[in-house]
Formats: structure tokens, sequence, C-alpha cells
């Protein structure tokens, strides 16, 4: 499943860099216009959404930035070579055995590229998902996660694995805005990316109660107001909340990708203290900050001496999350994660599940 086993890592995808507002829009299939109407009364959080990772999470091949980069891609694997090749405004998926050939235009690219992006295509009306991806660290293609251990039969299997239902609609969902009605994929409506109506619900009632003066009309609910908990299941329904993950009995480094079901293991993470919260270290609208020391305002707020429960750290006062917060090997993601479990870190200790 892309977003539960697959793919979810992607979202933490890296900036297009020294891309403008207005090229980013465009590449992302981000209407301008929606974005102007958001910034009208909320600039601050309007303007720098469209050159996040999150307003890229999913792009359309055509419109794709790694696949437009790149003219050609290989891989080989066994008796299988891929191949994925630009023509145009298209990208072309192939897969040969030398015997039989695969062929199809990507669809859609899931990821911006910091730790990989991985491909959708369609096939008579079914949805796939590539059985290679692209990986920042090698440059290249390599085995999408949960491949490696998929023993092809045919060379439609070799090309990708079939999504069901229960694939589609939470992949789609987490990647991209208003990608479902109900239990149906809305593939023809949806919005690449997480724009603002993904988390905020649609705006029209809210646009409309503002020219009209009606409050009641304009109201939207107030996610600033969420407690730790509160904010954990909703970023988890993406990210995965703890009960998503503890209930499946997924152990082992592969829930490190679960920033939510991480954090909630924390000693010090406390459901009702917002300061612990996600939105407490990670602006939601603007591109993560990757410096260690900026989060030291944010542990010291508790172990500074904002908290009396909170104890102070013996070794340091900066850099805090170097320590306690440790970047990991994810084996086949060829990427470094940041494990959210919050804790003294001792030399040679087994990954705490």
């Amino acid at each position: 499943m892309i977003g539960a086993s697959v793919l979810c890592f992607l979202v933490s995808a890296a900036l297009v860099s020294g891309a403008t507002a207005d090229a980013v829009n465009h590449s992302s299939g981000i209407s301008p216009r929606a974005v102007r109407q958001c910034a009208t009364c909320h600039p601050s959080e309007a303007k720098p959404h469209p050159a996040t990772s999150m307003a890229h999470a999913m792009e359309l091949a055509a419109e794709c930035s790694i696949l437009k980069a790149h003219s050609v891609l290989t891989f080989q694997q066994g008796r299988y070579s891929y191949r994925i090749e630009r023509k145009g405004n298209q990208s072309i998926y192939t897969v040969t055995d030398k015997q039989q050939t695969f062929t199809a235009p990507i669809g859609w690219a899931f990821g911006l590229g910091v730790a990989g992006q991985t491909y959708v295509f369609e096939k008579d009306g079914e949805l796939y998902q590539s059985r290679v991806s692209y990986y920042a660290e090698t440059g290249g293609l390599d085995l999408t996660m949960g491949a490696a251990n998929a023993k092809p039969t045919n060379i439609i299997e070799a090309a990708g694995k079939l999504m069901d239902a229960d694939e589609k609609l939470p992949c789609f969902n987490c990647h991209a805005t208003n990608a479902k009605a109900g239990k149906r994929l809305t593939l023809e409506t949806l919005t690449p990316g997480v724009q603002c109506e993904r988390c905020h619900g649609p705006t029209e009632a809210h646009v409309e109660g503002i020219k009209h003066g009606d409050a009641g009309m304009a109201r939207m609910k107030d996610l600033r107001a969420f407690s730790a908990e509160e904010t954990s299941n909703f970023c988890g329904q993406c990210h995965r909340t703890w009960a998503d993950i503890a209930g499946q009995g997924t152990l082992g480094i592969a829930n490190i990708r679960f920033q939510p079901y991480r954090l909630t293991n924390s000693k010090c993470y406390d459901a009702d203290d917002a300061r612990i919260s996600c939105i407490a270290c990670h602006n939601p609208h603007a591109e993560i900050n990757r410096t260690d020391t900026h989060y030291d305002g944010r542990c010291l707020a508790c172990h500074g001496g904002g908290k009396v429960s909170a104890k102070s750290c013996k070794v340091a006062a900066s850099n805090c999350v170097s320590c306690h917060m440790p970047k990991l090997d994810l084996p086949g993601a060829h990427h470094k994660f940041t494990d959210h479990q919050i804790r003294i870190v001792r030399v040679n200790e087994p990954y705490p599940n």
C-alpha cells in the first residue's frame, strides 16, 4: 500500500531549489488564483505553501520536476530491464525481459525526492504502482520499498503492483487534494499535492461568508486549538497515528517513517500539552527546517525550566535533536529518517519499537 507501507516516506521530499512561487504553482498543478484567494486574508500561510514539499507530495508526470530533469533513467534487476524516458511532456515507462515488453506513460509522481519518488501508471483501467522508484541519494532508479521480496511471474508484475481500492483511496487522498468523494476516487477533479482544502476543508462557504459578512457561514474548524493528541491524530491521517501502527503490530525500524506514532511513544509526550505536538515544531505552511539548532527553543520550552517535570539536559543546551532524535537508515529507502521517539539514546541499544 503506497500510503502505509511503501511510499509514505516520500512525503518529506525536498523543495525544488530556486523555483519561484509562480513556477512552483504551475509545476504542481496548483491554481495561482486559489493561492491568491487564500493569501488575501492569510498571506503568511498561503504565500509560502506552494513552495513546500507538502504542496508537491504528488505531481502530474507532465509537470514533474525530477522526470523533466532526467531524459533517461535505467535500472536492471535480474532478467528485467527498466527504463523511464522523457518524450515531450510524457515520461514513458518501459519494462522488458527481451522476450516481452511492457510500455505505459507515467500518470503521477509521488514524492519530490529528498527520499525518493515512486510512479503510478494505468493499464486497462487499473492503476499500478511502479516496481522501481527514483532515489535522490543515488540519483537514479532502484526497487521501490517492499518490492525486493516480490518475485514477478510475468511482465506486468515486473512492471508494478496492482493497486486495489483500499490502496488507491488513502494513497491519492494523502498525496493530493479533493481526490475522493466518499469511497470513490476522483482523479478527474483532484488537485496534485496537499493544498489548503486538504487540511482545512472546502472553502466555498467560507469565502462566501466573508463576502457577505456571515460569520456562521465563514466559520471553519480552528486547527490551532487542538491538543497534542488531537494534532497527532489529525496529522496521523496520513503520517500514521499510534493506534494505526500499534494495532497492526508493525515493529522494527520500518515504523520510523510514522512520526505521530513515534512521538506518542516518547517519554516526554503529553497528550494535553501543545508544546509536544507536531505543529509546535513544524509549520505546516512552510518548508521543513532541517537545521538542528532551529528546534532548540522548542525543546527548552519544557526542558529549560518551562515544565516542572521536564529535566534539564546535563550534556548541552543546544543541538538537542542531534542526540535525542537520531537520524537512522531505513533499509531500501536510501535515506536517513529522523526518529521522532524522543529519548536518551545509548550506544548499541536496539531500536525501540
